[in-house]
């Protein structure tokens, strides 16, 4: 179960880059939205109750008190500035932008999202390793079900992803081939994140509290500075809002039932 959630978010890459072989066009734009939304839900639920829950309980476990609450924030922040870090080093742009200034064509957009992409996806797969860590420790705050379930939002979210970058490769004259592996490869890092956290997870036991929340801030940012906004962006952006409440329920429910 513990190879499932590795591998899980790296198949939503894969399969999203093999759409190369099945569409002429762009992905259409409501199933987009919805999956977006959906995976949004998904990892908002997962970052309270499978992240910032078990960090809470965790540190009152060890006897903090009414500090108990100091790792939650201290890690939480940390996770948000380390995105907000990533996004001023690292040329940024949203899957819906127009060409920016000083961009020459299609392909120098495309390889700088598949840039983004990539190193975004790092601290997304730090969020499962922490998770399957805990599972693996016997931790009685983290469950199989919620591993599952974060790591099954992680992959809706890279479906559009791995096509939003081996298309327009495919498009822009490379083989559609050489498309999918590059794509493909863009979503390689986050089983790495991952089997890097689980190794790890002997050493950094004591601060487990900080990784869980640390993991829970990085995925907020993500939602809300890239899903939110190109699940809603143009018209009719309701359908992204029902796809959010849906997966956010499901979420909850695994959680609640399955924890």
């Amino acid at each position: 179960m513990i190879l499932a959630g590795l591998l899980i978010p790296f198949a939503g890459t894969l399969l999203g880059s093999a759409m190369v072989f099945l569409m002429k066009d762009e992905m259409n734009k409501q199933l987009e939205r919805i999956l977006l939304g959906f995976a949004g839900g998904v990892m908002i639920a997962a970052s309270v109750w499978s992240l910032i829950l078990p960090s809470l309980e965790m540190a009152e476990e060890s006897g903090m008190g009414k500090l108990s609450i100091i790792p939650a924030v201290v890690g939480f922040m940390l996770g948000v500035g380390l995105l907000l870090v990533i996004d001023a080093l690292v040329p940024h742009l949203h899957l819906n932008d127009d060409h920016p200034e000083g961009l020459k064509s299609s392909l120098q957009k495309t390889t700088m999202m598949m840039l983004a992409v990539t190193i975004h996806n790092i601290p997304e797969g730090m969020a499962v390793g922490v998770v399957l860590a805990g599972v693996a420790s016997g931790s009685s705050y983290m469950t199989m079900a919620g591993a599952l379930a974060l790591s099954l939002g992680i992959a809706i979210q890279n479906f559009p992803e791995g096509a939003i970058i081996s298309m327009p490769l495919s498009t822009s004259g490379s083989h559609k081939v050489k498309a999918f592996l590059l794509g493909t490869l863009s979503g390689i890092v986050e089983p790495i994140g991952a089997l890097l956290m689980i190794g790890l997870s002997h050493y950094l036991l004591p601060l487990m509290p900080y990784l869980l929340s640390f993991a829970a801030g990085a995925m907020v940012y993500v939602v809300v500075e890239e899903l939110i906004p190109e699940a809603n962006a143009g018209d009719h952006s309701n359908i992204a809002t029902i796809g959010f409440a849906i997966g956010f329920i499901i979420m909850m429910i695994l959680d609640y039932t399955l924890g």
